[in-house]
């Protein structure tokens, strides 16, 4: 005769035995990446806000650099053209857009600050002066939340690889690996400083 398998036990084992198996690790640490890829957003978001002010002072005080600014006001539109959603960080190819976007958002702020090199009235103005600091500050923290979101998808990519934590996803969960951000091409060499 054969005896009732108590429901208690059934669970308790199940229970221990899905304590090694990292789905919560997996689970926190996708909300680590979630986070960090918030904090990219914001930084981006800053650095778009502080756009259209820097192009007016700019502008008041160099009319005929209309092709700089333009360049700077269309890579900024391009930027916000973007979609921006959780499959962003899962698809090559839209992250790819996405960073060349951004690429050509800092391309064309470089050519802008060129611009201001060539107007010493303008870069003495303070108002110019308060807007490149924060334009700097905010390519600063653009280049320290990458970094940050860089590790959060290190760290999540390799505890959705790692054994047993693979199994659970591939039977579980079901993640795909994040994308992270990569050097622009071409950015391996050094600039030329000439004078």
């Amino acid at each position: 005769m054969r005896r009732p398998i108590n429901f208690s036990l059934m669970i308790l084992v199940l229970m221990l035995t899905m304590t090694g198996c990292g789905y919560n690790t997996i689970q926190t640490n996708e909300e680590a990446v979630k986070a960090a890829w918030g904090d990219v957003e914001a930084a981006y978001q800053r650095r778009n806000d502080l756009i259209p002010n820097l192009v007016e002072v700019v502008k008041a005080y160099a009319k005929h650099e209309k092709e700089t600014l333009t360049a700077v006001t269309e890579a900024r539109a391009k930027v916000g053209s973007i979609q921006m959603n959780k499959n962003l960080l899962e698809d090559p190819n839209a992250f790819s857009q996405f960073q060349a976007a951004q690429g050509a958002m800092s391309s064309a702020l470089s050519r802008l600050m060129v611009v201001v090199e060539r107007y010493p009235d303008l870069k003495a103005n303070q108002n110019f002066q308060d807007l490149q600091h924060q334009l700097e500050g905010t390519e600063n923290r653009i280049n320290v939340a990458r970094t940050r979101y860089n590790k959060t998808v290190e760290v999540f990519n390799g505890s959705i690889r790692v054994f047993p934590n693979n199994l659970t996803n591939k039977f579980l969960l079901g993640l795909k690996l994040k994308e992270p951000f990569k050097a622009e091409a071409g950015s391996e060499k050094a600039p030329q400083v000439k004078f």
